[in-house]
């Protein structure tokens, strides 16, 4: 990239900077840091910390990330969107999927404190629009399956807006790049970055059995940060909810999906049939299920649904503090075929969204991913990996 293509500036403490020409005006709650722009993509870089810190961040009393939340639907409006994408599916491009990893396991435990029972966060169950699921732990407490691939390329993650602590849930994608929500790193349409994340993998009630990893660099989407992307719902039901994190190796050079492995991600309608179907197993930190300290699964068929950004909609019981958190086909250690073959897009632990919103009302029980397009995702872990090739090798 030319210098002419990318300006790079200090950021002050809830200062603002000029990113470029093309982009408006781009602060950030934390510490000092850069701004750079390479065309789609805008990345920042807080300064440099050690790969396992944690200052500034309360583990114990962090709050969830409010989920972004649309205004319900009926049943009539719900069955409506569902035949129109069957009869009319999006057209994403043509699909493709990077694979994923297993790691070796090896652990790390730090002890990072549990938190206080919740009290106050509503659940987004009910399914009054009749979209199947079933929401359960990940995580069969009391017999830990958080060290397990594929839960532990799973995790918590922990950032700071301004002096307060929040969670959201991600994973990874690469041995040292993690994908999750760009609400959880950026606020929508006003060129505002968070501060300070500490991506915790296979988190269970307060433990961090292989580290806790800090920061690098954020990536988004420009028009996620400046609120041009298209949107159903401006902030809310978006094109491009998307973001990755690279991370800070440790002082050894090395990186936590060495022992984690991670998943494999797939764009422009991987694992979707040709009406825009899916099944989808969502993994996250929901605070209104188990107040958050144990990761929960949820499975349900989802759809593509054209009249909201392309968004895939799932049944979900999860709600705040599961943002960020991984779609996956294919989830779990695939078997050995014997008297059959494998189907189409059969690739293993594949992630094709993250959870992004839901409804404001209990009743429709229904959660949202904005789409895994060679636009988004593919811009942004090039991106990553180009400013870091060994955190993706």
């Amino acid at each position: 990239m030319r210098k002419s293509l990318s300006v790079m500036l200090t950021l002050g403490l809830l200062g603002f900077v000029a990113v470029n020409q093309a982009t408006a005006q781009v602060r950030n709650d934390g510490t000092q840091g850069t701004v750079v722009t390479h065309g789609a993509v805008t990345v920042f870089t807080p300064p440099s910390t050690g790969a396992q810190g944690a200052a500034g961040i309360d583990f114990v009393n962090a709050q969830p990330m409010e989920l972004p939340s649309a205004p319900g639907r009926s049943d009539a409006e719900a069955l409506a969107d569902l035949i129109h994408t069957l009869t009319s599916p999006p057209l994403l491009g043509t699909p493709g999927h990077s694979p994923g990893a297993r790691g070796d396991g090896t652990t790390e435990m730090i002890r990072l404190g549990a938190p206080p029972a919740a009290s106050g966060v509503i659940s987004e169950e009910f399914g009054t629009n009749n979209h199947p699921f079933s929401t359960a732990r990940a995580d069969l407490s009391p017999t830990a399956t958080n060290k397990a691939y594929p839960y532990r390329a799973a995790g918590k993650l922990f950032f700071n807006i301004g002096t307060s602590t929040f969670l959201c849930s991600a994973s990874l994608i690469k041995r040292g790049v993690v994908v999750t929500a760009a609400h959880c790193v950026s606020k929508f349409g006003q060129n505002q970055f968070y501060s300070n994340w500490h991506f915790v993998p296979g988190y269970r009630n307060g433990s961090a059995p292989f580290g806790n990893w800090t920061v690098k660099s954020a990536f988004v989407l420009v028009a996620y940060l400046n609120g041009t992307d298209p949107c159903a719902n401006p902030g809310i039901i978006c094109q491009d909810d998307v973001a990755i994190l690279l991370l800070n190796p440790s002082a050894t050079g090395a990186y936590p999906g060495t022992a984690t492995g991670w998943y494999g991600y797939g764009w422009n309608g991987y694992g979707f049939t040709a009406n825009g179907q899916t099944e989808i197993s969502q993994i996250g930190y929901p605070v209104c299920l188990d107040n958050g300290v144990l990761m929960e699964r949820n499975d349900s068929n989802g759809f593509q649904s054209s009249s909201n950004s392309n968004n895939t909609i799932i049944g979900s019981l999860m709600c705040g503090g599961s943002s960020g958190g991984p779609w996956v086909v294919n989830l779990g250690i695939r078997p050995v075929l014997t008297g059959t073959t494998a189907g189409t897009a059969p690739g293993p632990d594949t992630v094709v969204g993250v959870t992004s919103w839901g409804f404001t009302s209990t009743g429709p029980k229904e959660q949202g991913a904005s789409p895994f397009l060679s636009g988004n995702i593919v811009a942004l872990v090039n991106a990553a990996c180009a400013a870091v090739p060994g955190a993706c090798s």
